[in-house]
């Protein structure tokens, strides 16, 4: 099992965060191909404007592996922002090292140290490896019922 680093995202992963982000689109959720100047946009946009979300990534033998993408908001009810792991990802080939503990362990201590209310996220019905992770790292199932509409 080779070494790796969980990092924050810097202007000089962008090329190869876009490939990652890709593979986590169209390999992982089967959509449709986005348009790399628009992928490339979003990582300049959380670089650029640290207000609206951060990505940490996760870098082995000088490649990217995985990504955590967290998108901030506020929570009226504590009065404090909060964050929503929007993506987490990491490539096939370097599952079962222990990086999704850790880009998950990076996320929750950066909401922890930077005194956030909360963190929350949410998985497919039928993500059982994601769902075993999350209840291992301590999650636990939302009171809250999620819509949406599209």
């Amino acid at each position: 099992m080779s070494q790796f680093i969980i990092r924050q995202v810097v202007k000089e992963d962008a090329k190869d965060l876009v490939q990652l982000m890709k593979n986590y689109i169209v390999d992982f959720y089967q959509k449709p191909e986005p348009k790399e100047e628009d992928v490339e946009a979003l990582i300049h946009r959380l670089i650029m404007e640290p207000s609206s979300g951060i990505q940490f990534v996760a870098e082995k033998e000088e490649k990217l592996v995985g990504f955590a993408t967290l998108y901030f908001s506020f929570s009226t009810l504590q009065l404090k922002k909060v964050a929503i792991l929007n993506d987490m990802f990491i490539n096939e080939d370097a599952r079962g090292e222990k990086i999704g503990e850790q880009l998950f362990q990076t996320s929750l201590s950066y909401i922890r140290e930077n005194d956030f209310a909360y963190m929350t996220w949410e998985t497919a019905k039928d993500n059982l490896i994601a769902q075993s992770l999350y209840n291992k790292m301590g999650g636990k199932i939302s009171e809250w019922l999620v819509y949406e509409m599209s």
